[in-house]
């Protein structure tokens, strides 16, 4: 494959990968009942009471939505914090899967909502889980769309740093592959180099991330890496 031909399909990938997260359209917040309309609003104490209501099944902290929201990835999407503890509390999954295999920890990862992110972790939600249709991780993505600070806290939460999704990136490569080169991307890619991450995983074609900087011109990311021991 020419290095054009790979940039096109980057650029597909990358079209792709921004389409991938659904959130509630403005006629799914209508048709909301229950725990989605209260997540939706961010009714912290609406969800408290009915989770403590006589005779509450469970079983409604995890009801699916059309698209396969629950109440928690409703309040994800919505920056609804205090409704995503109320929810937690009362035992709603953080591992739960919605019909594009996001959890709520990637939702917040994509949007770069750094607080929401910083809620659901002190939650106890997992920084750890395989989501998307990719196969890879909240750290993928957020490395991918150079969110540096949300970067920062999954890897403090113990993010894999060299999970390889299915398209065979690593974060460190998303970071270059689909990154812009520019200041965000640079500090993603710094902070990765500073935990760990293997500057020695190539993707399927065998280009390791120093190569695929200098393809793309990425001379400051380039430097990082050459910096780390990368060859």
């Amino acid at each position: 494959m020419t290095f054009a031909r790979f940039t096109l399909t980057l650029a597909a990938a990358l079209a792709l990968a921004a389409q991938a997260q659904v959130p509630p359209s403005s006629a799914d917040q209508a048709a909301y009942t229950g725990l989605h309309a209260d997540a939706q609003r961010g009714d912290a104490l609406a969800i408290a009471r009915a989770t403590d209501a006589p005779g509450f099944a469970p079983a409604e902290l995890n009801a699916r939505d059309a698209h396969g929201r629950t109440p928690l990835h409703v309040a994800t999407f919505a920056r609804r914090r205090a409704a995503v503890r109320a929810l937690i509390h009362a035992g709603a999954s953080t591992a739960a899967l919605d019909q594009d295999r996001y959890d709520a920890v990637t939702i917040a990862a994509v949007a770069d909502d750094e607080e929401t992110l910083r809620v659901l972790l002190a939650e106890g939600a997992s920084a750890k889980l395989t989501t998307s249709r990719y196969d890879g991780t909240a750290l993928i993505a957020a490395a991918h769309l150079g969110h540096d600070g949300v970067v920062r806290q999954l890897i403090a939460a113990g993010a894999p740093l060299d999970h390889v999704n299915n398209l065979h990136w690593t974060a460190l490569i998303e970071a270059i592959v689909l990154g812009n080169g520019g200041p965000r991307h640079q500090a993603v890619v710094r902070a990765l180099l500073d935990a760990g991450a293997s500057t020695q995983l190539a993707d399927r074609d065998g280009r390791r991330p120093l190569q695929l900087a200098r393809a793309y011109g990425y001379t400051a990311i380039e430097v990082l890496l050459m910096a780390a021991g990368a060859r």
